[in-house]
Parts: C-alpha cells; structure tokens; sequence
C-alpha cells in the first residue's frame, strides 16, 4: 500500500534535481551573455551582474538531492567572482562597507541594491535620493555606487523554494523557516540558528561547505571587507527584504566549518520637517 506514494515521492525528487539543473543553466546562459554585453559596451554593472550569475549557475547545475554541493566548485568558480568584484572595487576607491537597502527604496518593491558610500559613514541616503538615481551606477546626492549584491542570485533560491518573496514577510517567517530550508531543501548546512538582537542579527551556520567559500573569499580584501561573502550577502538580502531596514555586514567569522555572521540594522532617518 506504501508503494505509490513512494513511488509519487520519488517522482517528485526527480523533479525538483531537474528544475535546478534547468534553472542552473539558464542562469549561466544569462550570466555569459551579460559578460559578453558588458565587454562591448565596457560596463563594470553587467560584469558583476555576469559573474554573479554565472557563480550561481554552476552551483545549481551541480546541486544534488543527498549530497554536499561540492567544495571544488565553490572554490574556484567563487575566486574568479570575487577577483573581479575585487579589482573592480580597488580601482573605483570603495572600502567602506556596504549598506543592504531594503524595498522602500526602489520604485519595485523586489528590486535589492546595495549602496557603497564613498565617505566613511554608516548613514544610509533617504528612499527619496536613492529612487531618483536607482538606474544609475553612480549616485551623486549622496556620493557612492548602487550595485548588485553578489549574493542575490541565491537569495533568489531561496525564495523559489519557499515559494514567496521576503518583502511579503517578516523577521519572524525568516528566523522559522531558513534554518529548515538550508538543512532540509538544500542541505547546505547541519543546523542554523539565528539570534535576534533589536539593532542586531547574529546567524550562526554549522558545518557547511560554504564556509571553504567563505575563507576564500577573504583573500579579495575589498570585495570581502565592502560586500561580505555570497553566503552573507544572500543573507544580507534576505534580512534586507524581511525587516525593511538598512542592513550592513558588522562581522563574518568561520571556524572549520562553521560560519557566523553579525549584521547590524541601520536605525531610520527622522523625516525632515
């Protein structure tokens, strides 16, 4: 009598491997032409989009149902993303850390930026400055860059595989439901916990492949310091979204394979009267 629905089971399973691995090179087709793109018109925006693009590709093309993404592939495909985002941001100048802006500050709620400030101030600009420069690489009102998070692809997967986008839910919906979905959906860690602080978000992760990634990123100071890890920046996304609050990456630390991640949440802006 159980064997139709195990049958159903793995049916279903099939499924799910071969919609990744559709997704996956869809992603990566994506990524190579916005590489392409970005060559010709020699546009620093779509190469970071690219790279980003195709680092998540290669990681859902090889995503398996029962086994670890393997630690190679995040390795190396991880160093050649962050080599790039990393000349790119020592060239322009930008070492200050970067701010997670949340929904209200673009014209689609699901858009996610992050905003670099070229002088050294965590004060994030108005809703306002940002929505009349959001097309723009370069924001003049205040002085900074707009650019894509490298994480966003896999925040992204995070929301197709729990069906729903962050802005249409809460802190609290993050701290039930992300743990399950790194450990159970994607086994991509053993166990997760997320502390909730007030101005302070501590997400612990334990024994996970991405924390080799997350070491090698490091090596790319400017990328790793401004931007955080992929990991981070996904997560930073995520709590960007779900909380409606500027977010930076306070502090990312990894033990062997464990990875910690502080962020801290930017308090608001008084209206000016």
């Amino acid at each position: 009598m159980q064997k139709p629905k195990k049958d159903s089971a793995l049916r279903r399973t099939i499924g799910q491997l071969g919609l990744t691995k559709i997704t996956g090179w869809a992603i990566l087709g994506l990524g190579a032409l916005a590489l392409a793109v970005s060559i010709v018109y020699s546009s620093s925006t779509l190469a970071i989009i690219g790279l980003g693009m195709i680092f998540w590709g290669v990681i859902l093309t090889y995503i398996r149902n029962e086994e670890y993404v393997k630690e190679l592939i995040f390795q190396s495909v991880g160093n050649s993303s962050f080599s790039s985002l990393n000349h790119i941001l020592q060239q322009m100048g930008y070492s200050n850390k970067a701010i997670y802006l949340p929904p209200r500050y673009f014209k689609d709620p699901e858009t996610s930026k992050a905003y670099l400030p070229k002088q050294q101030d965590e004060k994030p600009p108005t809703p306002e400055q940002i929505q009349t420069q959001e097309m723009h690489l370069f924001t003049e009102n205040p002085k900074g860059m707009l650019t894509t998070p490298p994480g966003l692809e896999l925040t992204k997967l995070f929301e197709k595989r729990l069906e729903t986008s962050f802005t249409k839910e809460d802190l609290s919906y993050v701290e039930r439901n992300l743990p399950k979905l790194l450990t159970e959906d994607l086994e991509i860690a053993q166990s997760v916990e997320i502390r909730n602080e007030a101005t302070k978000i501590t997400i612990r992760i334990e024994n996970s492949p991405f924390s080799n990634l997350c070491n090698e990123a490091k090596a790319f100071t400017n990328a790793y310091n401004v931007l955080g890890s992929p990991l981070a920046s996904a997560l930073a996304c995520a709590l960007a979204k779900a909380t409606g609050k500027c977010i930076i990456i306070q502090k990312e630390t990894t033990d062997n394979k464990n990875i910690e991640i502080e962020y801290k949440l930017l308090p608001e802006e008084p209206p000016k009267a």
